[in-house]
């Protein structure tokens, strides 16, 4: 028996906003859709957004944010993934893949040499597939009482020409996304 959404041709749009109730449709209803509510952490919105319909309904998002971020001392901008979501019936059909490879298309014409993302331990090896690679060093984040170091694993990817991430510490000066 084939599977009937594997000729479905998916196609990433670019969204004009991305709301709540956007979110719900994708995910389901629900305190805590992302699963890092316990790390009491204060997220920046993001500014452009990128998705998949099916059969009339949002079933995947990616958003995307420029982020200032110090490196070894160094200030410069990178473009923040963030917000991805594929709804759990239509998981494992390369949904995460188009909406976050539509999101790094559009940070390449940005600027930033750099796209950064923090996500939980389980979706690393995801992220992994996608050509992300794990920072193996703490992040500072800013946070209403000052910074902290981002308790999620953050994954680095390059825009241009496969630049590598800069020596140092690393310190984002902003909310994550």
């Amino acid at each position: 028996m084939s599977d009937p959404l594997s000729s479905t041709p998916f196609t990433v749009v670019r969204l004009a906003a991305y709301t709540k109730a956007d979110q719900s449709e994708i995910l389901g209803e629900g305190d805590d859709p992302f699963g890092v509510a316990d790390a009491g952490l204060t997220w920046l919105p993001k500014e452009d957004h990128f998705g998949v319909r099916h059969q009339g309904r949002l079933v995947a998002h990616a958003g995307l944010l420029p982020l200032p971020v110090s490196t070894g001392g160094v200030d410069a901008q990178v473009m923040g993934v963030g917000g991805v979501a594929v709804s759990p019936a239509l998981r494992g059909h390369g949904l995460a893949r188009l909406v976050v490879d539509a999101a790094l298309d559009h940070a390449r014409t940005r600027g930033p040499r750099h796209a950064l993302l923090f996500c939980r331990p389980p979706l690393v090896a995801l992220y992994r597939r996608l050509g992300w690679r794990p920072l193996d060093r703490d992040v500072e984040v800013e946070q209403p009482a000052g910074p902290v170091v981002m308790p999620l694993r953050t994954m680095w990817i390059p825009l241009h020409d496969d630049e590598p991430w800069p020596e140092g510490p690393v310190r984002l000066r902003s909310y994550p996304m």
